[in-house]
Parts: C-alpha cells; sequence; structure tokens
C-alpha cells in the first residue's frame, strides 16, 4: 500500500484531500511557534520580577539607613546640646569661684588697712604711720602683680593712643617733648598685656 496514501486516511479510513492535510500540518506548526513565544515570554516576566524585588529591597534598605542616619542625627544633636549646658555652667562657676577667690585674697589687706586707721587715731607716730601705709601699698601692688596686674608706663613715654588717653594738651618749649607725656593725671593698667584701664595723661605740644 502507498505510504502517502496510508497518512491521507482518516481513523474511519476515509481518505483527506491533499490540502486539508497541508493545513493541518501549517496548524501543527503553528502550534509548535506559539508555544516558543510564549516560553520566551515567561523569562522576560520572571527578569522583570526579579529585578523589581531587588530595587524594592535596594529601596528598603536605603530607607533603613536613612532613618538610622536621622537618629544618629539627634543623638548627636542632643549630646552637643548638653555639652554646651555643661560648658556653659562650668563657665559660669568658673568666673564665679574666681571671682569669690580674688576678693577673699583681698581680706587681709583690708584688715591692714583697719589697724593702720586705728592706729591713727592712739598714735602721734608719724613716720610709723607712714610705714604701715607703704607697706600695706607695697603689698597691695604685690598682689596685684602676682595677677598679672602691671601699671602703664607713662613717664617720658611717647603719647600712645593703645595706652594712654590725653585729657590735655600743653604747650611746651623744649622740642624733644612734643608729643610725649609730660604729666599723668591717673594711671592705667594692664592685666597679662591687655589695657583693663588707659592712663589719662597730658601730652605736650
Amino acid at each position: 500500500m502507498d505510504i502517502n496514501k496510508e497518512n491521507k486516511r482518516n481513523s474511519e479510513g476515509e481518505e483527506f484531500p491533499e490540502e486539508q492535510v497541508a493545513d493541518k500540518k501549517c496548524d501543527n506548526f503553528s502550534d509548535d511557534t506559539d508555544t516558543g513565544e510564549g516560553t520566551e515570554n515567561t523569562e522576560e516576566e520572571k527578569t522583570e520580577v526579579s529585578e523589581t524585588e531587588a530595587l524594592a529591597a535596594e529601596v528598603s534598605e536605603l530607607k533603613a539607613k536613612l532613618e538610622q542616619a536621622a537618629k544618629d542625627k539627634l543623638l548627636v544633636m542632643a549630646d552637643f546640646d548638653n555639652y554646651r549646658k555643661r560648658t556653659l555652667k562650668e563657665k559660669a562657676d568658673l568666673i564665679k569661684s574666681g571671682g569669690e577667690e580674688c576678693l577673699k585674697n583681698l581680706l587681709p589687706i583690708i584688715d591692714d588697712f583697719e589697724r593702720s586707721i586705728a592706729a591713727i587715731n592712739d598714735s602721734k607716730d608719724i613716720d610709723a604711720l607712714k610705714e604701715g601705709v607703704t607697706h600695706i601699698y607695697n603689698k597691695f601692688n604685690k598682689y596685684l602683680s602676682q595677677h598679672g596686674i602691671k601699671p602703664i608706663d607713662t613717664e617720658n613715654a611717647d603719647f600712645n593712643t593703645e595706652y594712654h588717653e590725653a585729657v590735655t594738651m600743653f604747650p611746651v618749649e623744649d622740642p624733644d617733648k612734643k608729643g610725649k607725656v609730660i604729666d599723668c593725671v591717673q594711671k592705667g593698667y594692664t592685666m597679662n598685656d591687655k589695657v583693663i584701664r588707659f592712663a589719662k595723661v597730658v601730652v605736650g605740644e
């Protein structure tokens, strides 16, 4: 029997036209092609889902890091605020205790003045009184020097606006005294080389 003719028969033994057999072969081919495209689409969808999940995980991780950074910032700000308050308090306490110590050290000098005043009323020895007052004066100057306080030099000094304050100008005949301090009305002082009171002086012109 002819094989081609046998393939063209159906289950009931009927023969199909050659055109119908060709159509069936085309249909079978089309079905195979469609199945391949579906597989490719599925692979692409899986890839897209995988990329989306990866991006979502990355966003979640970045969000967690951002939240942690915000918390760390708040902690640093709180620590700095506490440090600032503590520093200000320590500075205020230092100024207060420093002033207290300074005044405390002046009390012995006040005691000397009180004894000197009492001696003025009872003693007739002027030289002894002068010696006592001079002793107190020197003691007080020593105390000021220990704290970095020094008088501003004005004797035969050139007038300097950084240390001197001119209260008046006085004509002088000697050309060498022009622009120089010829008299000090009030002594000036520096503390650790910083002027705390300008010397009031008379300047020659």
